[in-house]
């Protein structure tokens, strides 16, 4: 395999490991003893919904294990900003799982609002709605302890990789070297260059390079429980919109006179069709990034929240019977490791089709007036993706 120059990997800012069978045994035996042994006591039901949505939505702690005052997280910074009160930083853990107000501050809903200080907690709606204007929360979540983790990771593997090519000139790849380079050739042959054209892709391949590295390496942080309720950062609407709008900058910085002549004024199209079309060509530029929000983040949640279905009926039947929760816990057990083999090949997907729907759209930005013939291609291909 031919040796890649250090500049490819210069440019760009864990393993993936499946969910392991005794996490799975372990966390559902937890269930049951839960259930048992309190007969006097009104135990409060297992709700996947919440369960569920806690996962995938981001918070203000990280959870580990147990619910209510059992519950153990660990605690992130709140940084709030209110144009009545100013800066204030403290940690999460002084609202006390949610019941307590700090520094007339409180979570409802996972978002953090402004009381009335002498209100407390049992603040009513109304209270909250007369000083909660002009409030500004910085704070650092669990979505951005993943994203600086992630961040890490990824400075990790391609520094080391670089000094790799710089210490072994002309050598074969070895260890992290032999799995990132097929993957960086990859996105500069088969991604860059077939979308954008051996001119002009090498301006790109950049941004293509870290757009795909990062999309794959979170989606696999998704899947591997590092803590019990671990961190959905590309599940985050936020995150895909980021991603999505610096797509749609390139395009529209780098588009050039003939690629905006064929949006206002196709060629070769009656002037009273244009009326028509024109309106069409000019919405579509602004659905493409649209779609590329919506379909990673759409995937990527969709496939948290089947595996988490299925996971939960462990705690549904184990809350009924011991019994029943084990006898369960056989099938979705099986189901959820199938699940977690599938979206391993979901989150390289996934990568891959925001990548290359990124490179179609930049390449027919910067296509000039004579490729006629690569420009249907290239949207022939989109819409055979799409």
């Amino acid at each position: 395999m031919k040796s890649l120059p250090i500049a490819y990997l210069l440019k760009i800012s864990k393993v993936n490991q499946l969910f392991s069978l005794l996490f799975f045994i372990l966390f559902s035996t937890a269930a049951y003893a839960g259930g048992e042994g309190h007969e006097g006591h009104s135990e409060a039901k297992f709700d996947p919904g919440k369960m569920i949505t806690d996962h995938i939505t981001d918070a203000h702690d990280w959870h580990l294990w147990g619910e209510g005052h059992s519950s153990v997280s660990i605690p992130l910074p709140v940084i709030v900003y209110s144009s009545a009160r100013g800066l204030d930083v403290f940690m999460s853990s002084a609202f006390h799982h949610g019941e307590d107000v700090h520094n007339g501050y409180a979570i409802r809903d996972k978002k953090i609002i402004a009381v009335n200080e002498m209100s407390g907690p049992a603040a009513t709606a109304t209270e909250d709605a007369t000083v909660t204007a002009g409030l500004w929360d910085i704070s650092i979540t669990k979505n951005v302890v993943s994203l600086f983790v992630s961040m890490i990771i990824l400075l990790f593997m391609f520094i080391s990789v670089a000094k790799a090519y710089t210490a072994r000139k002309g050598q074969a790849p070895k260890g992290l070297q032999s799995l990132i380079e097929p993957l960086v050739i990859f996105v500069r042959d088969d991604i860059a260059k077939a979308s954008i054209g051996e001119k002009k892709y090498m301006k790109f391949l950049p941004y293509l390079l870290t757009a795909f590295f990062f999309i794959w390496l979170n989606n696999l942080l998704g899947l591997v429980p590092v803590f019990p309720g671990g961190a959905n950062l590309t599940g985050s609407i936020s995150i895909t919109m980021t991603l999505a709008v610096i797509t749609f900058i390139l395009v529209l910085i780098n588009g050039n006179k003939h690629y905006w002549h064929h949006i206002f004024a196709m060629p070769g199209v009656p002037t009273w069709v244009l009326f028509l079309l024109t309106p069409i060509e000019i919405l579509g530029v602004f659905l493409r990034p649209f779609v590329l929000m919506i379909r990673l983040f759409a995937n990527i949640t969709a496939g948290h929240i089947i595996a988490l279905s299925f996971f939960s009926l462990i705690f549904i039947f184990g809350q009924m019977s011991a019994g029943a929760g084990f006898g369960v816990a056989i099938f979705s057990i099986a189901f959820t490791v199938f699940m977690t083999c599938l979206e391993l090949l979901v989150a390289f997907l996934q990568a891959y089709v925001f990548t290359l729907l990124s490179a179609i759209y930049i390449g027919a930005a910067v296509e000039e007036a004579h490729h006629d013939t690569h420009d249907h291609d290239a949207k022939v291909e989109e819409a055979h993706i799409i």
